[in-house]
């Protein structure tokens, strides 16, 4: 009997969990960023402040995730793989998600009072906000909608930066702007594959191509290398870790390559979070690059 009601709560809670889907919180590493390359992140008041705005925007970030499979609960149902998603499939049911809707939202703005500041709140209002209007008509915009993916991802980084009180560069800003841009266009460009396969599309989709999603991977992943390396050529930032943070640059190089490669030369369609789980080259590239910069900073 105890075994029964163990793997029921651990049944109900493996649905909650694909419900806010935590393995997304991995794109909320972002808010590490500021610390991470003020060469502070052994500092374990920084750390622990970031990790503060990693969970505050983690919490308001899956309460969208939970809106989203709400509103989107009647055609979730008729596709092939959303089917499956708590809410559609009924293993989680519509009052549940309010319920931890809501529970989401109180607890992010209630650590942000706790912990945070009006500028989080503000930042994590903003967020909310916008991606209420992506999840009800700008994500069937094109353009439109992988800008705000990439916005998305600025704002985690001055999460960061306004928990911690340090900003990174202008550079550094358009840094993550750029390579957020790249994987908001290699995410549309796997969805043009399987609408091919599929032979079914949606709205979102009908202003772009691959032609047309090739070549603006190209241009940004470009924008993505110029601004990675101007930030290392930064005073601010050579002073932070190191002067020879330039040299970096080669991993980040290689790094583009590889996601440009997997998508454009092997088609590969999967989002470029999951990509990195998958791929080997790519894992061992982003490790040798936060290994170089952490010894660079700590042991040189």
């Amino acid at each position: 009997m105890l075994k029964i009601i163990i793997n029921l709560y651990l049944c109900i809670v493996k649905n909650y969990c694909k419900l806010i889907r935590i393995h997304q919180w991995i794109k909320n590493g972002f808010v590490f960023l500021p610390v991470f390359f003020a060469g502070e992140l052994l500092n374990t008041q920084f750390f622990v402040k970031s990790l503060m705005g990693f969970f505050i925007f983690s919490f308001i970030a899956s309460s969208i995730y939970v809106i989203n499979d709400y509103v989107d609960i009647e055609s979730d149902r008729q596709h092939p793989e959303k089917k499956n998603r708590p809410l559609a499939s009924g293993a989680v049911s519509k009052n549940e998600a309010v319920i931890i809707g809501l529970f989401l939202i109180v607890v992010a703005y209630l650590m942000c009072w706790l912990w945070g500041n009006w500028k989080i709140a503000v930042i994590i209002s903003t967020y909310f906000v916008m991606n209420l209007a992506y999840s009800f008509k700008l994500k069937h915009i094109a353009i439109i909608d992988v800008m705000i993916i990439a916005i998305g991802f600025l704002l985690r980084v001055f999460i960061g930066g306004y928990m911690t009180g340090l900003i990174i560069s202008i550079w550094g800003i358009l840094l993550t702007f750029f390579l957020a841009l790249i994987m908001g266009i290699g995410k549309r460009r796997g969805e043009l594959l399987n609408a091919e396969l599929t032979g079914k599309t949606r709205k979102a989709l009908d202003g772009y191509n691959l032609q047309f999603t090739d070549m603006a991977m190209t241009v940004v992943s470009s924008c993505v290398i110029v601004c990675y390396t101007m930030y290392t050529l930064d005073s601010q930032t050579q002073k932070n870790l190191h002067p020879n943070i330039v040299y970096t640059v080669i991993f980040v190089a290689a790094a583009i390559l590889r996601y440009l490669q997997q998508s454009i030369v092997f088609n590969k369609v999967e989002s470029p979070t999951k990509l990195v789980f998958k791929d080997l080259f790519l894992q061992i590239d982003v490790i040798l690059w936060g290994l170089s910069i952490f010894f660079l900073k700590y042991f040189i």
